[in-house]
């Protein structure tokens, strides 16, 4: 009683397969599951942590168990130069010199190469969780997509900085002022792979940061700060002797494919997508946009 039915083609009567219905709403229950997936959400901060700490961890440990090709490396380095040279932007040498003559700020520049990257990147991370979390997993997604490739890149093209160049006259910074935290020099060189110069994730790192942070930062003076931060790591990169002019570009063509990766998963840029989560937005909890 209270069933349903269809006549059959014999005219007898025939309840509905409860299996037929399920096949039927299978598409419609994976299409919301996939859109969950796709749809911005409110990070949870053990996983946010536990993910950034396994990431970098994996990725230290894939660019560190790249075979060292120092042939090659250095072989590419001599080619990459040419190729400067060809364009006329060849002036590495000369920043790297002219920087190096001042003490104080070639070492401050030192101190920045091997710190920076990591603290302004984490905070900037933490700023979009606090105020932007809408925000939060587009923007992490292109920041991590960016570092993935530049993996393939460190494989597949092995490059030595400037500075390990034996027929230039580079200034290898950190050794000759004994400054500390560099991994690519000192008594930490053995610690990390020499030969990972392209493409460069300083500036990969940096540049997303400036972008991030001039997009959706409300305040005038954190948006210029925010595009100054990727233009001072590009002198920085080069004065220091770690990078070419052309390993920038390497990192901004990594950067350029974390973003498409990322439009194309949540269907907007990072700052297109509301400040907040659509589900459970809870404004007054949140404080004033910075």
């Amino acid at each position: 009683m209270g069933e349903t039915t269809v006549k059959s083609l014999e005219g007898r009567t025939a309840t509905p397969s409860p299996m037929t219905d399920e096949v039927a709403e299978t598409p419609h229950v994976r299409r919301t599951r996939l859109q969950t997936l796709r749809s911005p959400r409110r990070p949870r901060i053990w996983f946010e942590v536990l993910l950034i700490a396994v990431s970098y961890w994996t990725y230290s440990l894939i660019r560190n168990a790249v075979p060292e090709q120092k042939t090659q490396a250095l072989h590419n380095a001599d080619w990459i130069w040419r190729v400067e040279q060809t364009l006329g932007i060849a002036v590495e040498q000369s920043v790297n010199h002219a920087v190096n003559s001042v003490t104080w700020l070639i070492v401050s520049m030192n101190y920045y190469y091997a710190t920076l990257h990591f603290i302004v990147t984490i905070g900037v991370l933490v700023w979009l969780y606090r105020w932007h979390p809408g925000r939060y997993a587009a923007a992490r997604l292109a920041l991590f997509a960016t570092t993935g490739v530049a993996l393939v890149g460190y494989y597949l093209y092995p490059l030595a900085p400037p500075r390990l160049m034996s027929n230039q006259d580079f200034v290898d910074t950190v050794l000759v002022h004994h400054t500390w935290g560099s991994m690519a020099s000192g008594n930490l060189k053995n610690m990390s792979n020499q030969y990972a110069a392209m493409p460069s994730m300083h500036i990969g790192w940096s540049l997303w940061c400036g972008l991030i942070i001039c997009a959706v930062a409300s305040a005038p003076w954190a948006r210029i700060l925010g595009l100054l931060y990727p233009t001072a790591t590009l002198v920085v990169i080069v004065a220091t002797a770690n990078h070419f002019w052309l390993d920038a570009v390497g990192g901004m063509i990594c950067l350029a494919f974390g973003f498409a990766l990322s439009y194309v998963w949540f269907g907007a840029a990072p700052h297109r997508l509301p400040r907040l989560p659509e589900s459970g937005s809870r404004k007054s909890l949140l404080p004033a946009r910075v």
